[in-house]
């Protein structure tokens, strides 16, 4: 991967094609990061199983709710058996902190892979679109860890929290570099930032009615941003 390749106001196909994450190399990662409790150890149809696991938990979800829903039901709709799944996790519990992980993982990259940008407007705008599409490519994940954020355990939704503020901090340094703004308003912009990237998770059917586009949207949101910067 070579985010310098990528031209200022990048759209989502361009970040797709470089992306280090995507839909298949997810389970590589998710794999990793877990080696140390999931007992099975022959890769390919780990990585096989954990797709059924996690595709068959947000279905679930979105049918009855994360906290409704148990590993019984997770052993029917993934169609491996108790002893399967123990293969992988032990408990509800574990299950969602495996998807809390990968995706504040995955997020805590997302500053990293444009450090080189010298110009820091143009950084929070990479920042910016970079999460809008890596949301869109992996939406269910991103749903749930906002969606079901109620119904995890404390330790885990404080993660969560800490991750969401540790992004926003980084931005509103990024953006009082170059602003003319109060700490306090830097502060804000990135917070309001964020929160319009939640909405395209949280509502994409709003966007869908109106025939939005994923690039028409992150658009318009760095124009937001910028127009705040600029007084305009």
């Amino acid at each position: 991967m070579n985010f310098a390749t990528l031209p200022r106001g990048f759209h989502f196909d361009a970040f797709r094609r470089i992306s280090p994450v995507n839909e298949d190399s997810l389970w590589d990662i998710i794999f990793a990061r877990n080696a140390h409790h999931i007992t099975v150890k022959r890769r390919a149809p780990a990585l096989a199983n954990l797709q059924k696991i996690f595709s068959a938990t947000f279905c679930l979800a979105n049918q009855r709710g994360f906290g409704a829903m148990n590993l019984r039901d997770l052993c029917r709709e993934s169609g491996l058996s108790m002893g399967g799944l123990y293969g992988y996790l032990q408990s509800k519990d574990q299950l969602s902190a495996m998807i809390e992980d990968v995706i504040r993982y995955l997020c805590e990259q997302l500053p990293g892979w444009f450090d080189h940008v010298s110009d820091t407007t143009d950084q929070v705008e990479a920042i910016l679109r970079a999460h809008i599409y890596l949301s869109e490519m992996l939406h269910p994940w991103f749903f749930f860890v906002y969606l079901e954020a109620r119904t995890v355990p404390t330790a885990q939704r404080k993660q969560a929290i800490a991750a969401e503020l540790a992004i926003e901090s980084h931005l509103a340094r990024l953006l009082g570099q170059e602003s003319r703004l109060s700490n306090a308003q830097d502060r804000l912009l990135a917070a309001h930032a964020m929160a319009l990237i939640q909405d395209w998770h949280l509502k994409r059917w709003k966007y869908r009615r109106e025939k939005i586009s994923i690039d028409a949207f992150a658009d318009s949101v760095i124009a937001l941003v910028r127009a705040r910067l600029t007084g305009a």
